[in-house]
């Protein structure tokens, strides 16, 4: 990888120091629901929380801000950081960012969406592929992975070997295409280009069920386009 640029992010979170704990990732399973395009459906959302003793980034904040901050505890939110902007995955954005100080951080071609959800707010930051952001020690790589929505992104952690996927890539196949602001051949591009170059190793916390990885979803790349979904 080549990033772009690398960024902290703006936010008065301190640094972690020796003896905190080392990096490592948390999974809070929260419920509700996804509406687009008129129709609505209950659906299980996996709240990722990247981070230490000290700090986390909180990836995906779906349904219940009150569940992620009790989750949270008293370490420092450095960002709430959202893979894509279906009401899912930001639903409890503004309420944890009031409840926590944190900003909030979007891809900007995803603000159509958020707009739909949050019609009087406005994400903090704006994510681009290519950006590193570095909160304490770590960083986090920022792939843009068009397709399931314009806007949406995975995260990338090469000293944990993890990948972030969002609604990109599941366990079986990339996310669903079939609504608003989605597109197939998008998401196999971004899928196949940026995604399964990543080392096979690469373990994929997705944003709803369980993980998987790039090694196990790499050789099923010609059936998925054969299916077309």
């Amino acid at each position: 990888m080549d990033p772009q640029r690398s960024e902290d992010i703006h936010h008065s979170a301190r640094r972690a120091e020796p003896g905190q704990g080392a990096l490592r990732v948390e999974r809070l399973v929260t419920s509700g629901t996804f509406s687009l395009d008129g129709g609505t459906w209950e659906v299980d959302n996996n709240v990722w929380l990247l981070g230490d003793g000290d700090q986390v980034l909180v990836i995906d904040p779906a349904h219940d801000a009150a569940a992620i901050a009790e989750a949270v505890g008293d370490r420092r939110v450095a960002g709430i950081v959202c893979t894509h902007a279906h009401d899912d995955h930001v639903n409890a954005a503004p309420e944890l960012a009031a409840r926590t100080g944190a900003p909030v951080l979007l891809h900007p071609d995803d603000e159509v969406l958020w707009k739909l959800t949050h019609p009087a707010a406005t994400p903090d930051q704006a994510l681009a592929g290519g950006h590193i952001l570095r909160f304490g020690g770590s960083a986090v790589h920022v792939l843009h992975t068009p397709g399931h929505a314009p806007g949406s992104v995975c995260l990338y952690v090469p000293e944990l070997g993890v990948l972030f996927s969002g609604d990109t890539l599941f366990r079986g196949g990339p996310g669903a295409t079939g609504r608003s602001y989605s597109d197939f051949p998008t998401i196999i591009k971004s899928i196949s280009t940026t995604l399964l170059t990543l080392p096979g190793e690469t373990v994929v916390h997705t944003g709803h069920g369980d993980d998987t990885t790039i090694g196990a979803e790499a050789p099923q790349l010609e059936d998925w386009i054969r299916r077309g979904h």
